[in-house]
């Protein structure tokens, strides 16, 4: 059986003045903490449901991840700072300790917040929806773990996103 590892977000939140959205993950993967940037496992299906969304092409440098968001308004961060966490999965996060979004959001313009799945926002709703006074909307999780979902699904759920 695998152990827990301590794992702490290195990662900071991508945002500008002008941002307007925030997405939030629940931590960074095995695979995107490897790659040194957000939804780093090549199965992941976040950049490609961003890229249909926007009409640009699928970005794939951490430079090219990062435009395509700032051009577009939107902020991406994850729920989770610190935990105790067996590899990349979620159902095993335990001892959580939240990131500061209340503090991003006070110094932006962010005035709506997306899951990105039912975790992330679980855990935003218990430690974090108090602290921040906004709402999370819960969208399908672009993992790969979610099978459930094609490509066309999640483009089609995420356009719910109000930019």
């Amino acid at each position: 059986m695998a152990d827990y590892e301590h794992v702490v977000q290195t990662f900071a939140p991508v945002y500008d003045k002008d941002s307007t959205v925030l997405i939030l993950g629940t931590l960074p993967s095995v695979k995107s903490r490897e790659s040194c940037f957000y939804y780093g496992h090549p199965q992941n299906r976040f950049w490609k449901v961003l890229a249909e969304i926007f009409e640009e092409p699928v970005p794939q440098t951490i430079d090219e991840k990062k435009g395509l968001l700032l051009r577009n308004r939107v902020a991406i961060w994850d729920v989770v700072e610190s935990c105790d966490i067996i590899g990349s999965s979620d159902s095993s996060i335990k001892n959580v300790t939240a990131a500061d979004v209340a503090s991003l959001l006070q110094e932006t313009g962010i005035t709506k917040v997306y899951a990105n799945g039912g975790l992330a926002k679980k855990l935003y709703d218990r430690f974090l929806a108090e602290k921040t006074g906004v709402a999370a909307v819960q969208l399908p999780s672009t993992s790969p773990a979610n099978a459930r979902f094609s490509l066309i699904d999640l483009v089609n759920e995420w356009k719910q996103i109000q930019f």
